[in-house]
């Protein structure tokens, strides 16, 4: 819709050697950051390793401190009113006017982006029915469920029908059937070309959504590489082991912490609830195992049969009931683990 969009570019996002302090702070330590024009590239890591920072820098809204970047073949410091035309966002928090109805707020984004009434009222018509909001469009936003309000503000961030989207933590606070339908609207937009950047605390959605996986851990990449690559990396099946009773997690941790697993590094899930479930005291977190004291399970890598049986006989001694096991290959929640155990 704007002639901006025309220049040819093969990278629709390039950034090399970004850094970023905040007082004494070093938030990006050097993030390279390649996003080929019409694939979605998923950024994770843990909270604070500069996701959110760096999708800052590349929408103009923060200056790096050192590093280059493009969006759309624009240099972000020089050229900020050439990449701002060229995306779309949508930031962790809804952008829309929950007083004025869906429609009021599509015909209000275009206004912004300098279309005509008639072609405002035209696209915001488009946008509703891309978005399955036509039968809400005169209800006010501030009445829409959590999945409409999502879709409401990725519509205004289409308005202009920018080539790139960045999406920052999209579907945070949704229930599972409204990010399904989330997820349902970002295939759709990538199957139309358009290009997006994905931020996301659910490896579930990355392993979904995204063509690469970027991991960030202390303002650094960590792994760059598919889905599949990433889990091909971890190697070893997971042994996942649901306990009948919740009083016994930590003895069974302390148990399996004392059987030689596996040289795969993984790192302890900690959570507020295990003082509650009785794992005060355990001895110090084998890096081999994670626990969940909501399911009751137990993960840890295993590369052999011997150690399924050495593990099984171990509890069995230990007069600890299994009420279920599984063997499961290896998830992005793995990779993520592994890479940021030294983080956690």
């Amino acid at each position: 819709m704007n002639a901006i969009h025309s220049r040819p570019f093969t990278d629709a996002i390039l950034a090399r050697g970004l850094t970023k302090s905040f007082g004494g702070t070093r938030v990006l330590n050097g993030i390279d950051l390649t996003v080929p024009t019409g694939s979605l590239v998923a950024l994770l890591g843990p909270n604070g390793s500069g996701k959110t920072t760096t999708v800052r820098i590349l929408t103009t809204l923060l200056p790096p401190d050192g590093g280059t970047a493009t969006v759309a073949g624009h240099d972000v410091t020089r050229e900020g009113a050439a990449v701002r035309a060229a995306i779309g966002l949508t930031s962790q928090q809804a952008t829309v006017d929950e007083l004025l109805t869906g429609r009021e707020n599509l015909e209000l984004f275009a206004g912004l982006c300098h279309l005509g009434r008639r072609q405002a009222r035209r696209r915001a018509d488009e946008l509703l029915e891309r978005f399955d909001l036509t039968a809400a469009a005169g209800r006010r936003a501030g009445a829409y469920s959590g999945g409409m309000r999502r879709r409401l503000d990725l519509a205004a961030s289409m308005v202009a029908a920018p080539p790139i989207l960045f999406l920052d933590e999209p579907t945070t606070g949704l229930d599972p059937r409204s990010r399904a339908e989330l997820w349902a609207v970002i295939r759709e937009l990538l199957a139309s070309g358009t290009t997006i950047l994905l931020t996301t605390q659910y490896l579930e959605e990355a392993d979904q959504l995204a063509d690469r996986v970027v991991v960030i851990d202390a303002g650094r990449v960590a792994a760059d590489d598919s889905p599949a690559a990433l889990k091909r990396q971890v190697g070893a099946e997971r042994l996942v082991l649901r306990l009948s009773r919740a009083e016994d997690l930590a003895h069974a941790t302390a148990t399996l912490s004392t059987v030689a697993l596996s040289t795969v590094a993984l790192s302890t899930v900690d959570h507020p609830a295990l003082d509650a479930a009785g794992t005060r005291g355990l001895p110090p977190a084998d890096p081999n195992l994670r626990h969940d004291p909501v399911s009751q399970e137990v993960t840890l890598p295993v590369q052999s049969p011997d150690h399924l049986r050495r593990a099984l006989d171990a509890l069995h001694h230990a007069g600890i009931a299994v009420e279920h096991v599984e063997l499961r290959t290896p998830t992005l929640d793995d990779v993520f683990f592994e890479l940021t155990a030294v983080a956690a």
